[in-house]
């Protein structure tokens, strides 16, 4: 017995070595087998949502959601310690996330870096958006007041320059509309630029975006805002007078108090809550528009030319004076073009993924869009200079031409039918440019104080702006007398910063086609600009306005 326990004794260290390392030789080949190939290894699962998910989560049109890259949980640590053969658990836990699903899974959280104010401003409140949005949208901003003034370019260009210019400038701004689609999203950053003014500054910095942008494009929204109750009040007032008739009794009411009326009507459509909602007010606006422009022309061509109708180009004298006024007449097209500072806006309303990326709805919109604004505004400014040549009316252009030269022999209800378009267009056309100084106001409230506006906070915002400009109509009513000015203020935003934007961030080759394309027409642009306000300047100076403060004819 006592020899059996001294062999068993020393049989059972050798035993144990001899299980040890058969225990440690089938390890290692299950690690080999585990480890050996590294593109056949299993990855751990990911917690990550898939990448179309991220990209069209409604949450993320209606919150502010930032996703980071390196997991924090420490629950998720410890439980996939264990488990990576090589050690480390952590580190490369982190390297098997992005690898194969990496490159993918990165671009879907860098789309969803969206400013946490995106969600609480009424530009990006809402990203549900499509190509029908943008075509309403982008026509009614397109056709508007601006296109009654083209044919008095004509009187001083005359046909065949009147027709090229206006075509050059259709051609232009529309391929500076593309550039702007383009540059909405970056496929590097993954970021959306929703606002013309944080692409140029984004582009060029803050400093030189609140000098060179941030002027001409809140000049255009709330100037043509105070232009719109300007028109849209007066014609209210004629299209009163239609309908009340030569014998009326009833005691008219001022231009002002008809300001008034158009305004409130303003205010009460202003309380949409964002860029979407308004876009069955942006298509009632188009189909006016398209009505009114129409209508006038067809007027316009069947009543005949009006009796000794010239078409030479008026010639003043001195030399200078006919330089200028031709330049202004080139300002006069250019402001026919003008709603550039919102088509990011416009497209910003949409959602975009790696698949479906927005420019593409955006794109489809804008060239039916477009294609319909060049049916309204050609045969509007050739058929209105072929009718009246150099009678057309310098204030008001074709709506005062209508009234002025076919009053009489025009049905009323057709005159009655047109004024009531061009309102419907105007208090329509209010709100689209109206909506980016909406947001702007909130975005002051919501940067400064971290959280939504209030309803009835926005509702004074927009109620303060919409009278402000108001003021202004009663206060300067012969604003649209400065057309041509405004054109050249326009021209960059239109036809000059995309290419320079284009230029600095897609970075094209030196000397290749896109290089001289954009460097030419940008650096035209800026000197048409530059040339068009003082010819603008020149002639207000020179031919004089009639100045009324306070006087609204």
């Amino acid at each position: 017995m006592r020899e059996k326990t001294i062999k068993s004794t020393l049989k059972t260290p050798s035993d144990a070595v001899r299980s040890e390392a058969d225990t440690k030789r089938e390890r290692e080949r299950k690690m080999e087998a585990v480890v050996g190939d590294d593109s056949v290894a299993p990855a751990p699962p990911v917690s990550a949502p898939p990448v179309q998910m991220q990209y069209n989560s409604p949450s993320l049109s209606r919150s502010p959601l930032l996703i980071t890259l390196e997991p924090t949980s420490d629950n998720n640590n410890n439980n996939n310690q264990g488990s990576n053969p090589r050690g480390g658990g952590g580190h490369n836990r982190n390297r098997s996330f992005f690898t194969p699903l990496g490159s993918p899974i990165r671009k879907a959280i860098q789309m969803t870096k969206l400013d946490p104010q995106d969600a609480w401003l009424p530009i990006t409140e809402s990203r549900n958006g499509n190509a029908y949005y943008a075509a309403f949208h982008t026509l009614c901003s397109g056709i508007g007041i601006q296109a009654l003034v083209l044919p008095v370019s004509f009187t001083i260009l005359g046909w065949t320059w009147g027709i090229i210019s206006l075509t050059i400038a259709f051609i232009w701004q529309l391929y500076t509309l593309w550039v702007l689609v383009k540059l909405h999203e970056s496929a590097e950053t993954g970021m959306r630029y929703s606002r013309y003014l944080h692409l140029f500054s984004a582009t060029f910095g803050d400093k030189m975006g609140k000098i060179f942008a941030a002027f001409p494009i809140m000049y255009l929204s709330g100037g043509t805002c105070v232009a719109l109750i300007i028109v849209g009040g007066s014609t209210s007032k004629l299209f009163f007078q239609i309908l009340c008739g030569e014998g009326c009794a009833a005691k008219p009411m001022t231009s002002v108090e008809w300001y008034l009326v158009f305004t409130c009507a303003a205010v009460i459509l202003a309380q949409l809550p964002n860029l979407n909602s308004i876009a069955g007010v942006s298509l009632i606006g188009s189909i006016t528009a398209i009505c009114f422009c129409t209508i006038m022309w067809l007027v316009s061509v069947t009543n005949g030319r009006l009796d000794g109708v010239s078409y030479d180009p008026i010639k003043e004298e001195p030399n200078m004076a006919y330089i200028f006024s031709v330049l202004n007449a080139f300002g006069i097209i250019a402001f026919a073009f003008r709603g550039h500072n919102l088509t990011l806006e416009i497209q910003g309303t949409m959602p975009s993924d790696e698949k479906k990326p927005s420019h593409v709805p955006m794109w489809r919109g804008v060239k039916v869009a477009y294609l319909i604004v060049a049916l309204c505004l050609f045969p509007l400014t050739i058929g209105g200079y072929w009718a009246y040549g150099h009678k057309i009316p310098s204030s008001g252009g074709m709506l005062t031409a209508i009234y002025q030269f076919h009053g009489r022999d025009t049905s009323q209800a057709v005159l009655a039918l047109t004024s009531l378009f061009v309102i419907v267009n105007a208090v329509s056309s209010f709100q689209i440019y109206a909506m980016p100084m909406f947001d702007d106001m909130e975005s002051k409230y919501t940067g400064r104080m971290n959280r939504p506006c209030p309803w009835w906070l926005r509702a004074l915002f927009r109620v303060m702006f919409t009278y402000g400009c108001f003021f202004v109509a009663v206060a300067i009513p012969f604003l649209g007398s400065l057309s041509g000015l405004i054109g050249g203020v326009a021209v960059p935003i239109t036809f000059a910063y995309p290419c320079f934007m284009w230029l600095k961030i897609k970075k094209p080759k030196k000397q290749s086609f896109m290089w001289y394309l954009n460097w030419g027409l940008g650096v035209s642009g800026i000197v048409l600009s530059v040339i068009l306000i003082a010819a603008g300047v020149y002639v207000v100076i020179d031919t004089g306005i009639k100045v009324s403060f306070f006087k609204p004819a």
